[in-house]
């Protein structure tokens, strides 16, 4: 009678012990490097490396980024904190709370500063600055956007006091608007929806309709991400106006990538451990901004606050 050690299957019949550990090691390596594109964050990679003198100058430039603030908490919030935007005005960030919905002040290392409870909003995650002291969030599920002034003095803000629009889009209860970027020159408000599938919009006129001139166009920029795959759900977007590029925050990858004006890639940066100097992952990225010096400030559930600059 055979030994167990004898025992195979039958379909390989000469297979070794060390054959089937090294083909399940393949199998894994496989595997891994499918589930976070390796391959194509390698090919993205050399690219960046071979066009860095002539992008350099010109762009973010995210590998370059090293976290100064990391995985800080911020004090009074519990959970839920989502989206981020900078305020150049007041030179302070603004950041939403989903549950329940809140408006919340921080400053550039993640202070709390006030808060001002959003009555009526539904499932709000995105926000950004639009400038003339005007804010806009994203609701997920309704996917609607509102914009609101910027408060003046503590207190609750109603919903139904403010200017609002509606872009329903196919999406699940969960995988609706996820982030907000704003280009004050051109008038053009950037959307991005999480996944199922993900989608990046352009609103163009949005800030002019607020003076009665609607002429709202909405243009559809899935052929900016269609092969950025690496990127696998979009939780953010940030326009950035000394460059006018485009950078989108990734979750699920961990990473953040920063498009030109035309929607080819231009540089990224890792959110792993061990990448940008960070001794964690970043564990669920939510929010993302930049300030007027170009500094990134992220924020992650449930209520982390990331500051990185470049070095």
């Amino acid at each position: 009678m055979p030994s167990v050690t004898d025992v195979r299957p039958q379909w390989l019949p000469g297979a070794r012990p060390g054959a089937w550990a090294l083909g399940l090691l393949a199998a894994g390596l496989f595997y891994t490097a499918a589930t976070f594109h390796l391959d194509e964050r390698v090919f993205y990679s050399l690219q960046s490396a071979w066009h860095e003198d002539s992008r350099q100058a010109r762009s973010l430039w995210l590998p370059e980024y090293k976290v100064r603030v990391e995985a800080q908490p911020v004090t009074s919030v519990g959970n839920n904190l989502s989206g981020l935007t900078f305020d150049d005005r007041r030179k302070h960030l603004w950041a939403v709370v989903n549950n329940p919905e809140e408006l919340v002040a921080l400053d550039l290392n993640g202070e709390f500063i006030a808060r001002y409870p959003l009555k009526g909003f539904s499932d709000v995650e995105g926000i950004t600055y639009l400038g003339d002291n005007l804010l806009a969030v994203a609701e997920e599920r309704s996917q609607s956007i509102v914009i609101l002034p910027v408060p003046a003095q503590p207190g609750n803000l109603q919903r139904a006091d403010y200017a609002s629009v509606s872009l329903p889009a196919e999406a699940s209860d969960n995988s609706g608007f996820e982030g907000l970027g704003y280009d004050r020159d051109g008038d053009r408000l950037f959307v991005v929806k999480e996944h199922s599938p993900r989608k990046l919009y352009e609103i163009q006129g949005i800030k002019a309709s607020l003076h009665g001139q609607l002429n709202l166009k909405i243009i559809d920029r899935e052929t900016w991400i269609a092969d950025k795959d690496m990127a696998s759900d979009l939780a953010s977007v940030h326009f950035d106006e000394r460059t006018g590029h485009l950078v989108l925050l990734s979750d699920e990858a961990k990473m953040v990538l920063e498009l030109d004006g035309q929607g080819d890639l231009v540089s990224f940066r890792s959110l792993w451990s061990g990448f940008a100097g960070l001794k964690n992952s970043v564990p669920q990225a939510e929010g993302m901004t930049f300030d007027a010096h170009g500094n990134l400030y992220l924020v992650s559930e449930p209520n982390l606050f990331y500051a990185f600059e470049r070095k």
